[in-house]
């Protein structure tokens, strides 16, 4: 039958049936969540009534439901086209369902609203905006938690989602849904608890939310996914097999040097955690020693997110575990000259491998570039010393210099210039600066009236202008309560042996002339008598006893040889006779 026969007899026999059973059997099959019935029934009533506005919704609402985005969006362009019915914001979320974005906002423009509203940073003043609570239901409540995430306020999503998961399980409750389900409804809430609790420091409880959810087996797809990169990442090192083998069922080896996850999760899981499944094999690869495929994964994700820094970090990662820190370095730097707005995190990725393989230059030059920080004094104590491990002392010194200047001329309420002025200036005077660092000194003594910076003068003067150090040590303040220091108080009261002061008129009997010798070499010298009992116990107690038994022979043969010898002159054994073998025995 050909396919405009097959309609014109499809929308007979719907024409058979009265459009008010149509919509009964339609209300029927939505209620029942038969989404890919009310889809067929929804083809039905739009054969009959082809603008039907209800229909229409009915039917976009179900493909979306079953998850079948392209073809809700199919339908969408087709029956935009057959109805005054707007399904922009239908649109809208489809794409948003693909990852598309940039797309959803594209269509969102100039319709009805203010396309902002989809960023997680304005969510909730959309919703005050509203006059809605966030907690007037468990998924709005779990939306504005996402959106505090993504601004940092860990504390205060905690707490909407531990308030979106009691209000959902009393809602759903309330459907009479079985347990089954409202752990399965309830599963987006509780991964993202777990990510939170996570973060803020409580690994045990999120460890538990984690596990319980894996066992069970109840979540959807991208909840169970999230759970388990969130686990590996929670675990680290500790279970490197058991973290490889949960990743590995979901990244499929695409055609070449490509992956994509498996079950359709590149379309339900935003950018953002699609990066953290492929970054954790990634190091879990590292840490098992499978360079090969770190190797290969490394390579494909500058690909996949070209966005994103961390894909260079983790090819730098896998030169360095490859012994390659030159080649790590090149590559850092091509990605921060390339992309010069992204370069502060690659900059200080790149000191930290030179640093670790012996290029102290490289490393200073790296942190020299990121002009957010190099003022600062953990920055600053950090180049020069990368510097003075190079040797390169002028350069050091120069950057004591530029940061001091640049403290001098900020209005920073948090000013460090005491700080970098009091480091410089030791450092000058470490390395034989000293009129330098004395300079330093008096400016400092000027402007903080410091204490700290007085000694330091005093101590930098005394080298160059002793006259100069006297007349500042006049200006130190003798300590408080100490009138006097009475030496010999001192020294009782501190333990230390008393010295007695040598009397002319009384010089009591002559020093020992032996008192500087060792105590062996003194003519009063006894050494200790050694117990000859405790010296002839050596040994076990069966090497002792043959001991023993071997001096009697030994007795016993010289016994013998004393009383006869042989013919030929030989000595011989005599056996001893019974009268001293008794005495021997007495």
């Amino acid at each position: 039958m050909a396919p405009k026969a097959a309609a014109a007899a499809a929308a007979a026999a719907a024409a058979a049936v009265p459009i008010e059973d149509l919509f009964t059997s339609l209300n029927r099959h939505i209620q029942r969540s038969e989404f890919h019935l009310a889809v067929r029934v929804s083809d039905q009533v739009l054969s009959i009534a082809p603008g039907d506005e209800d229909a229409i919704m009915c039917k976009v609402l179900a493909l979306i439901k079953n998850d079948k985005i392209d073809d809700a969006l199919s339908a969408i362009q087709v029956l935009s086209k057959k109805s005054s019915i707007d399904l922009t914001f239908f649109k809208a979320y489809c794409l948003y369902r693909q990852n598309k974005l940039d797309e959803a906002l594209v269509s969102l423009k100039g319709h009805g609203g203010n396309s902002a509203a989809m960023l997680a940073t304005e969510v909730q003043g959309t919703i005050e905006s509203l006059r809605v609570k966030p907690v007037s239901s468990f998924e709005l409540a779990y939306n504005v938690a996402c959106s505090l995430i993504e601004r940092s306020k860990h504390k205060d999503a905690e707490q909407l989602l531990l308030s979106a998961r009691r209000i959902g399980q009393e809602t759903l409750m309330d459907e009479n849904l079985l347990d089954d389900d409202i752990e399965t409804e309830l599963a987006p809430i509780v991964v993202q608890l777990g990510y939170v609790q996570q973060v803020l420091g409580n690994t045990q409880e999120a460890l538990e939310s984690y596990i319980s959810l894996i066992k069970k087996n109840f979540a959807d797809e991208t909840s169970l996914a999230v759970a388990k990169s969130n686990l590996v990442a929670l675990k680290g090192p500790k279970d490197v097999s058991d973290g490889l083998r949960k990743l590995d069922k979901l990244i499929a080896k695409g055609e070449g040097p490509t992956f994509c996850l498996a079950s359709g999760l590149d379309l339900k899981l935003s950018p953002k955690q699609r990066e953290a499944i492929y970054v954790n094999r990634l190091l879990l690869l590292l840490h098992s020693n499978k360079l090969d495929q770190a190797r290969e994964l490394a390579s494909a994700l500058p690909t996949m997110f070209p966005n994103s820094i961390m894909p260079v970090l983790l090819q730098a990662a896998v030169h360095v575990r490859e012994n390659k820190a030159n080649k790590a370095e090149e590559i850092l730097a091509h990605f921060a000259n390339k992309f010069p707005d992204k370069s502060n995190t690659i900059m200080v990725a790149r000191a930290q491998v030179a640093a670790s393989a012996g290029h102290p230059q490289i490393a200073a030059e790296s942190l020299l570039k990121i002009q957010d920080i190099q003022h600062m004094p953990a920055t600053i104590a950090t180049i020069v010393a990368l510097k003075e491990r190079c040797g390169d002392i002028d350069g050091a010194d120069a950057v004591f210099d530029s940061a001091i200047q640049w403290w001098l001329d900020s209005m920073a309420e948090d000013n460090k210039l005491d700080v970098i002025m009091r480091e410089a200036a030791l450092f000058k005077l470490r390395h034989g600066k000293k009129n330098e660092a004395a300079r330093l000194f008096e400016e400092l003594i000027k402007s903080h009236n410091s204490i700290e910076a007085l000694v330091g003068l005093i101590q930098t003067a005394a080298h160059t202008d002793l006259a100069k150090a006297e007349s500042y040590e006049k200006q130190l303040k003798p300590l408080g309560g100490l009138k006097g220091i009475d030496v010999d108080g001192l020294e009782k009261t501190s333990g230390a042996k008393q010295i007695e002061r040598f009397d002319p008129a009384n010089p009591g009997p002559p020093p020992d002339p032996e008192r500087w010798l060792p105590k062996r070499e003194r003519s009063s010298y006894r050494p200790k008598r050694k117990d000859k009992r405790a010296a002839q116990i050596r040994g076990s107690q069966g090497a002792v006893a043959k001991e023993a038994a071997n001096s009697v022979n030994s007795k016993s043969s010289q016994t013998g040889n004393s009383k006869g010898t042989s013919q030929s002159g030989s000595t011989e054994q005599t056996k001893p006779s019974s009268k001293s073998r008794k005495k021997s025995r007495n």
